[in-house]
């Protein structure tokens, strides 16, 4: 069935408005020509197609393209590809056919967003084989990869009309990939609107009060940017500068993220907004140089903050942004950021490897740069072997970082890492054998741990010995792919050493207890042994960890019983349905009761919600459990980005009528001062007549830290506990631990 008279007047004015865009881009007929071919072939291919939200399917495609255009900054090449992105995946047309029409380049990119868009379709056999393909484009054509983020970009801006399930799947996929993604390739805008709209489907109410304070203050805001702007105008102006000021201020989503992070309320996010400089440089001196010129002109007016200054122009990040960042204090005791950069610093941070290519070429440079290095790292991590897609994919994101440091070898020599990388990270970049043998590091010639965290400016020189090796707990210590990927490696050759040794060991303990090792009697001493399979068994068996002595008073015990206490969770049904309730197992306190179906509501260890916190659900096709994630934990981002299949698409929610008790634990700080245990017993026990597990408190130089565990009924009780000790006298900050 073909579309309405109502639908071609939208098409042909969607279609109108990419051709007022394309006359940025096409510098002939041929150009403009190439363009309306791929728009008719759409036309057709895609013709009585609709979109869930009822709307045609054509309009996705000529929206994307004009993403292309217009915010990324892409040529004729890639709007052709844009327009038929869809094509080869959703109709007969084939990847042949689109080489025979329109050439082998565009043929070659509508593959690969194909491919692309097989990588979040297909099971996770397939998907790790589908992403390294699409990324192996990356170092040959990134407009790819480009086209894609702009597909998901418009994909997110219609996201309204998916079912819940699908809005957290997409959601996950976007904020664990695409949004790094694109801040990678210096899409900041993108990557901040990608981040906003996750936010505002995942968490609209949090996003509606963000966005409503922020327009309730803008009146007092522009005021307080006025008075701050005020002398810099004079003194730019008075040196004659060619310049625009603005005041740009923070992402929804940016915003929400420092609020979670201190767990403070909005009131007390002072940083909402930074001032920017873009200015037009002379021919001389360089332009580095006047940079620092309008920041010394700056800093003349407003004291600046010496540990934050960032230079982003003599060491730019690996997405090449380039730019002075500078906080100074303001009018009535208030820092502010302050930003400077040239155009062509603007243009690149804004449009990203789009703009960043065109200076390339402008200057005909050959050197490697910052994302020539990146492109290059890229491709070895994607032509070395990974054992699944899980880590094939766990490891691109950690490529991702931007937040870099600066640090050197002994001889000198200057290597990026990510911002929070340690002296094993640093051992690892060197080379693989290295960091297998790390025992510590000389940081700035002192002694130091392997584990220390290492700063920009550090110069490192790694100490080896033979008979060290990786171990389990490094992986919670290094930050970076190629660590993880090479610990990850040796443990794995390992564990396969262990198991083969463990299983020989077992055995022969069976043999000499004249008893058969069978499938049965395996699945007695599995749990037993706290494994959760037999190879974890025999692992432990092999490494040690676990002793065969008595092996013979466990197998003539009865199974240990496993006291548990449960707590109910729901699944809302359908109008006219009831409630299906599940039961899911938590601390061990009690005697179970076994549940009425076969599923289970498991509570996620990662996150540990309490009743009150927002929830979602994912199945776990191993036992067909359903367990339970805060809505916002970075795991449930993870998992929705790799097994979207397996998020339960109806809301879970948390019964009313079970009055149990959870255990958190909540972090402190502030000022130290005698009494101060006593208040917060009294606060926890006597005002709110809740039960304290532990309490652990220390002090130095006048500051105590630590915190104190206990017993909630739910979300709402802890937050009333919580905003109680902060109104204690010395106490700083108070935040809920994630574990």
């Amino acid at each position: 069935m073909g579309y309405s008279a109502e639908d071609e007047a939208l098409i042909k004015e969607k279609w109108d408005d990419l051709l007022l865009s394309c006359t940025k881009i096409c510098k002939n007929d041929e150009d403009w020509n190439f363009i309306k071919r791929a728009f008719f072939l759409a036309k057709e291919a895609h013709e009585g197609v609709r979109r869930r939200s009822g709307e045609p399917y054509l309009l996705h495609p000529i929206a994307v393209a004009k993403i292309v255009i217009d915010e990324i900054g892409l040529g004729v090449k890639s709007v052709v590809a844009a327009l038929l992105h869809d094509v080869v995946e959703d109709t007969e047309y084939t990847v042949e056919d689109m080489e025979r029409i329109f050439g082998a380049k565009i043929a070659s990119m509508v593959d690969g967003l194909t491919k692309m868009s097989g990588v979040f379709n297909a099971d996770t056999s397939e998907q790790a084989e589908y992403f390294r393909k699409v990324l192996l484009t990356l170092s040959d054509d990134v407009r790819v990869i480009l086209i894609k983020i702009a597909d998901r970009l418009h994909n997110m801006r219609t996201l309204g009309s998916m079912p819940l399930n699908k809005q957290i799947k997409i959601t996950g996929e976007t904020i664990y990939l695409f949004a790094p993604l694109a801040y990678r390739l210096g899409l900041y805008s993108i990557k901040s609107e990608l981040e906003d709209l996750c936010m505002k489907y995942r968490f609209p109410q949090q996003y509606a009060e963000i966005s409503q304070k922020l327009q309730e203050s803008e009146a007092t805001r522009q005021e307080f940017i006025n008075k701050f702007n005020a002398p810099i105008i004079a003194a730019l102006n008075r040196d004659n500068i060619d310049y625009e000021i603005s005041g740009r201020v923070k992402s929804i989503y940016s915003i929400w993220s420092k609020m979670q992070r201190k767990q403070i309320p909005f009131e007390e996010i002072y940083d909402l907004f930074a001032i920017r400089i873009v200015f037009n440089p002379l021919p001389f001196p360089s332009a580095k140089t006047q940079c620092w010129q309008i920041y010394s002109t700056i800093t003349d007016i407003y004291t600046p903050k010496p540990d934050r200054l960032r230079d982003w122009i003599s060491m730019p990040k690996a997405n090449g942004y380039e730019a002075l960042h500078s906080t100074v204090m303001g009018p009535d005791g208030v820092w502010v950021e302050v930003q400077i950069r040239t155009r062509r610093m603007e243009e690149i941070a804004e449009r990203g490897f789009a703009a960043h290519w065109k200076y390339k070429k402008a200057t005909i440079s050959q050197d490697e740069d910052e994302f020539d290095k990146w492109l290059k790292q890229i491709r070895a991590a994607l032509n070395s072997p990974t054992e699944s897609a899980v880590d094939f994919l766990d490891n691109f994101k950690l490529s991702l970082y931007t937040s870099e440091i600066v640090v050197f070898t002994p001889k000198g020599e200057s290597r990026k890492m990510p911002y929070g990388a340690t002296a094993l990270d640093f051992a690892y970049d060197i080379h693989s054998k290295i960091g297998n043998r790390a025992i510590s590091a000389k940081i700035n010639h002192k002694l130091e741990p392997i584990t220390t965290q290492i700063n920009s400016g550090d110069q490192i020189e790694i100490i080896t010995a033979e008979t060290t090796h990786p171990k389990p707990e490094w992986l919670e210590v290094v930050t970076t792919a190629k660590a993880k990927q090479a610990i990850k490696n040796f443990l794995k050759r390992e564990r396969q050493n262990n198991i083969e040794r463990g299983q020989q060991m077992l055995e022969e303990q069976m043999k000499a207890l004249n008893i058969n090792l069978s499938g049965r009697v395996l699945r007695k001493i599995i749990p037993i042994y706290e494994s959760n399979n037999k190879d974890e068994l025999y692992s432990k068996i092999g490494a040690g960890i676990i002793s065969l002595d008595n092996l013979d008073k466990i197998l003539k015990s009865n199974s240990r019983n496993k006291l548990l206490k449960f707590w109910t969770l729901f699944i809302p049904k359908k109008e006219g349905d009831e409630a299906e309730e599940h039961v899911a197992a938590g601390d061990e306190l009690s005697e179970p009761k076994p549940p009425e179906t076969p599923q289970q509501f498991v509570i996620a260890e990662c996150c540990k919600p309490i009743p009150g916190d927002k929830v979602v659900g994912y199945r776990d096709p191993a036992t067909d459990n359903i367990i339970v994630h805060k809505a916002n934990c970075d795991e449930l981002n993870r998992l929705a980005s790799q097994f979207g299949k397996n998020i339960v698409k109806d809301e879970i929610k948390w019964s009313q009528h079970k009055a149990m008790s959870y255990l958190v634990t909540v972090e402190l700080r502030g000022l130290d001062r005698l009494g101060l245990l006593l208040d917060l017993a009294t606060v926890v026990s006597g005002d709110f007549n809740i039960n304290i597990r532990e309490i652990n408190i220390h002090s130095h130089d006048g500051i105590f830290e630590g915190g104190i565990s206990l017993y909630v009924k739910d979300a709402e009780s802890l937050q009333a506990v919580m905003d109680r000790l902060r109104k204690i006298k010395g106490i700083e900050t108070v935040k809920r631990t994630m574990n």
